[in-house]
């Protein structure tokens, strides 16, 4: 699914009903029943841009729905920042290993603009997930599409030139570097910055 993360404005007002419709068409239709019961789950707030809400190391049960604004997750290699993963608008960020498995996180979760998020906890997910099988079948399409991008992206690392990755990058977020450091973005795909500004500007290739 081709998705255009164009950078939205932000409002300080947003319809629950907006939302959930929202979640319905991206990944998995929720009942009317259990749009209420998750609506009173909600803790919707405001992260700034530059706030790391987790940390390696760091144990957390939080998930996090991106209404209006865009995240990533890295982690730290030799001290070089390596971005993992990014998500936009009706995206869901997480620090995975430690929400499902109740381990350490790996990862650094980074909120890159001002974001206004729906926050809720494992144990909603759980509970929800136990007493309504639509929204149990929404967490598998949320958890499946996350693990088949990071495996897309493993693929492409391994057996793609660094133009194709590029490529493919815009193929699924057209605008991404409208709203994403380079730095990270070249990052993200394995290469260094130096050779995706090359990739970019191809007429100043020596």
């Amino acid at each position: 699914m081709k998705i255009n993360p164009s950078k939205p404005r932000i409002t300080s007002k947003m319809n629950t009903e907006e939302i959930l419709d929202k979640i319905g068409e991206r990944y998995s239709p929720l009942s009317k029943e259990c749009q209420q019961e998750l609506i009173t789950h909600f803790n919707m707030q405001t992260i700034n841009k530059g706030e790391v809400v987790v940390r390696e190391g760091q144990f957390s049960n939080k998930a996090f729905l991106i209404l209006q604004g865009c995240s990533r997750a890295y982690y730290l290699k030799d001290g070089k920042d390596i971005s993992d993963w990014f998500t936009f608008e009706n995206e869901f960020m997480a620090p995975i290993v430690s929400f499902f498995s109740n381990e350490p996180s790996p990862h650094y979760i980074e909120f890159i603009e001002d974001s206004i998020v729906c926050e809720f906890s494992k144990d909603t997910v759980d509970y929800l997930s136990n007493k309504y099988h639509d929204f149990e079948r929404l967490i598998s399409k949320i958890v499946t599409e996350t693990m088949l991008g990071l495996c897309e992206r493993l693929y492409t690392i391994q057996f793609n030139k660094a133009e194709e990755r590029y490529e493919h990058l815009l193929s699924i977020y057209p605008n991404i570097t409208n709203r994403i450091p380079l730095t990270h973005i070249a990052s993200y795909l394995g290469i260094t910055l130096e050779t995706l500004s090359r990739i970019r500007n191809p007429k100043k290739r020596i």
